[in-house]
C-alpha cells in the first residue's frame, strides 16, 4: 500500500470512531442506533420490556449525541429494559463490542442485593438455553408469576455498577442463571464515553462451566427503582465480531 493510501485509510478509520461507529473486522450489529434518525421512540425492531411492579418504565429514545445517533436511557425511579431477539453464533462471532457513558451512577446501588439492584447501564447477552433443571425451573416460574415475565432463562449481563469492583463476576440476587459482571465501577469515567469490548463465549464458559448455546438476543436496562434517584445513560452501536485471533 502506498503511503498516500495508508494515510487515506487512517483517515477513514478516525472518521468512524469520530461519528460513533464502532471499527474493527465485519461483525454482526444487533443495534445499529446510528444508522437511525433522533426520534422519541425505539427502533421497530427493539421492544420494551418491564421486570417485576417497577411503576413508570425507564425512558429510552434515539438521540443526536455529539456526532452520532445513540439510545438515551432516563430513569427516574424506574426500572425497564429494551431488548432485541436476534440470534448470534458465538462460535463464528463470541466477542460483543459497544459504547457507552453515565451521567451518574446510583449512589446507594449495590447489584449483589435485592433491595439495592440498581445499575447506571446494563447490556444483557440472553441465550437460547434449554437445560434448567426443576429447580431452576420452579424458580423462574416462580419469578415470572411475581410480574418478571421477560425474565430469560440464561444471561450474561454486563454491569456499569456503582460498587462492585471491575472484573468481578456475581449471580444475579434473583437467580444463579443470570451472571453480572462489572465492566465498569463506580465515578470512573463518569460522564466519558467508554468503549467496551467482551468475549462472549469466554464468559459463559467461566459463568457457567459449559460451552454457550447461540445467542438469543441483547437487551439495555437502566433503572433506579430501589433506590429512587435519578440517573441518564447513553449506548452506542453494539457489534458481535471474531476473536482477534480467528
Amino acid at each position: 500500500m502506498s503511503r498516500a493510501g495508508a494515510v487515506l485509510l487512517t483517515s477513514m478509520f478516525a472518521a468512524l470512531g469520530t461519528l460513533g461507529i464502532v471499527a474493527g473486522p465485519p461483525g454482526l450489529c444487533l443495534g445499529h442506533f446510528s444508522a437511525e434518525s433522533p426520534s422519541e421512540m425505539y427502533p421497530s425492531d427493539w421492544s420494551l420490556i418491564q421486570f417485576g411492579d417497577s411503576g413508570t418504565p425507564t425512558a429510552y429514545n434515539l438521540v443526536q449525541a455529539d456526532t452520532s445517533v445513540v439510545m438515551r436511557a432516563r430513569s427516574e425511579g424506574s426500572a425497564g429494559g429494551l431488548i432485541t431477539y436476534q440470534r448470534v453464533n458465538l462460535n463464528v462471532h463470541p466477542v460483543v463490542e459497544w459504547r457507552w457513558r453515565v451521567r451518574s451512577t446510583p449512589d446507594e446501588g449495590d447489584i449483589t442485593e435485592k433491595s439495592t439492584d440498581d445499575a447506571a447501564a446494563r447490556l444483557y447477552v440472553t441465550f437460547d438455553y434449554d437445560g434448567l433443571g426443576l429447580m431452576d425451573r420452579l424458580k423462574l416460574a416462580v419469578l415470572r408469576g411475581m410480574g418478571y415475565g421477560d425474565l430469560p432463562t440464561r444471561a450474561l449481563n454486563y454491569v456499569w455498577s456503582s460498587r462492585l469492583p471491575k472484573g468481578e463476576m456475581r449471580p444475579s440476587p434473583y437467580t444463579e442463571q443470570i451472571m453480572m459482571k462489572s465492566v465498569r465501577s463506580g465515578s470512573t469515567r463518569v460522564g466519558q464515553w467508554v468503549q467496551e469490548s467482551q468475549n462472549v463465549r469466554e464468559d459463559y464458559r467461566e459463568a457457567f462451566g459449559e460451552d454457550p448455546p447461540p445467542v438469543a438476543g441483547v437487551a439495555l436496562m437502566t433503572d433506579t427503582d430501589n433506590t429512587g434517584g435519578s440517573v441518564e445513560a447513553f449506548y452506542g452501536d453494539i457489534v458481535f465480531r471474531r476473536a482477534p485471533s480467528q
